[in-house]
């Protein structure tokens, strides 16, 4: 969620733009856009609505993957509204956050685009969302995690700190509260943990991995089983054949695919700025820093062409 002083430092750096953009255009008049949309500032009255403009994904979510009862999931959202925040979850698609409040510039965004499972002990224990809008120096990213229920619906949700997201039920888990710790002692802030309650994960067989691979990939599986009984792999070889084999189906992102995401995503991020659309203070200060750049060569090449001209007239 946007903090008060992103909300306040976006606004100047919308000004200083408009300077330069007055600087660039020699103090002459240029066509503006008009935005079609009443301001909220300083607006509190909870009668009032107000549009927000449409979100964009960084990345393209991947393909489905993972148990075969999941594809139930697909094209279905979940929302739940906690302490003024909306959560949107779309399974294998993303999840977004919009801020309910009536106030300037309230955050509506990303929070992660579905890339790939976490597994642990042959159960597939998370969903991994990743390259949501930028927090900071970093992007947001969310995991999402299950229990049994007679319907399918988020918990709850919390804010343990900025750019940091939690949504779980009411009584946090033994596992939740050591995994905040330890994203705490890493100083991880843009990290989403969601639980998602439904009847799909109710039957003790329903998250395991080994069931929904390949005839070949479960062989290849057997074979590093038996391999690492005998001894012949090392706990840290072992884990990085098992990823091999994840990846091959589609469970776990390669380094590669990973690599040209982040790709896809920066030029995303460099289009948004060259078309001068700024969703985050991050953005704007990108753009603002290009322009920047743009003013210094500018004024470079008029000091050389008023010399190249009092040499001449001399």
């Amino acid at each position: 969620m946007a903090t008060p002083m992103e909300n306040f430092s976006l606004s100047g750096c919308v000004f200083t733009l408009l300077f330069i953009f007055l600087a660039l255009s020699n103090g002459k008049l240029q066509d503006m856009k008009i935005v079609d949309e009443l301001s909220n500032y300083g607006i509190q009255n909870a009668g009032y609505t107000f549009t927000s403009q449409p979100l964009t994904l960084r990345v393209r979510p991947a393909n489905f993957s993972g148990p075969p009862h999941f594809s139930r999931l697909i094209g279905r959202c979940f929302t739940e509204i906690v302490n003024d925040y909306k959560y949107n979850l779309c399974p294998f698609n993303n999840l977004t956050q919009h801020e309910q409040r009536n106030q300037w510039n309230p955050y509506n965004g990303v929070l992660g685009v579905w890339q790939e499972w976490d597994i642990k002990d042959n159960m597939f224990v998370a969903m991994i969302m990743r390259d949501g809008d930028s927090c900071h120096n970093n992007y947001r990213s969310a995991r999402i995690t299950f229990e049994c229920g007679n319907v399918s619906n988020i918990v709850n949700a919390s804010e343990p700190s900025t750019c940091s997201y939690h949504l779980d039920e009411k009584k946090f888990t033994e596992t939740a509260k050591k995994v905040i710790l330890i994203l705490s002692l890493l100083s991880v802030h843009v990290l989403c943990l969601l639980v998602l309650r439904t009847p799909l994960v109710c039957h003790p067989d329903s998250m395991l991995v080994y069931p929904t691979l390949s005839k070949e990939l479960q062989h290849q599986w057997d074979v590093l089983e038996g391999e690492r009984q005998r001894g012949d792999w090392t706990e840290k070889g072992y884990a990085k054949q098992l990823r091999k084999i994840f990846e091959a189906a589609g469970l776990y992102l390669s380094v590669s695919t990973q690599k040209q995401l982040q790709h896809q995503a920066e030029e995303v991020e460099k289009e948004k700025v060259r078309s001068g659309t700024f969703t985050t203070l991050d953005q704007c200060k990108e753009g603002y820093k290009e322009l920047k750049e743009k003013v210094q060569r500018l004024e470079e090449e008029l000091k050389i062409a008023k010399n190249s001209s009092g040499t001449l007239g001399s």
